[in-house]
């Protein structure tokens, strides 16, 4: 499978960040799987493709024009193919398109657009893959109980919330991707609450 790995591109984050996505990238790959991410070089970006350079795993990278050009951050040199777009929406449709799977892990407001989108593309009925949040040291738990007070102030359903599922355990997290069986609610039914 490809696996599209949504992350920090920051190189100032904890190490703890660091070391989890590089194994996650590594168990990935020798399970066989391949990544495609946003070509950064640093943070959980950088982090995700050494794990699978050093599991033997193909590495897709897609990069805006503009960052390379404006030195926008440090690109992943060790890509086996990289794909440079025009604008920051045709990266994201490139992965999105490219990927049979999604793990969002810790990140900043371009992780957190990024997921929203395929979220939202998910409940449209664009697309009907995995998507995972890896969720190291607690990182995401507020995100997850705002996420409970949006659908129990009835601004999404509680069904939303089953597009996705939330992991500490990477073991767990890669198990429930590789046994996805893809999504089973209507999304007609996830937009009016039935």
């Amino acid at each position: 499978m490809k696996i599209c790995i949504f992350g920090a591109a920051s190189a100032h984050i904890d190490d703890n960040y660091i070391k989890a996505v590089e194994r996650l990238g590594k168990s990935l790959a020798l399970r066989g799987h391949s990544l495609v991410f946003g070509a950064g070089g640093t943070g959980l970006m950088g982090a995700a493709a050494r794990g699978f350079k050093a599991g033997g795993g193909h590495i897709h990278g897609v990069i805006p024009n503009f960052f390379r050009e404006e030195c926008v951050e440090v690109i992943y040199d060790g890509c086996d193919k990289i794909t440079y777009t025009k604008t920051m929406a045709e990266r994201k449709s490139v992965m999105e398109d490219l990927a049979d799977a999604f793990i969002i892990t810790p990140g900043g407001i371009g992780t957190f657009e990024e997921f929203f989108e395929v979220l939202t593309l998910k409940q449209l009925g664009r697309h009907g893959k995995a998507m995972a949040v890896f969720n190291i040291d607690g990182y995401y738990d507020d995100l997850e109980k705002f996420m409970q007070t949006v659908a129990d102030k009835k601004f999404i359903t509680f069904k939303c919330s089953q597009m996705y599922q939330c992991f500490t355990d990477e073991c767990k997290m890669i198990d429930y991707i590789e046994n996805y069986g893809g999504q089973t609610t209507p999304w007609q039914k996830l937009k009016i609450g039935d």
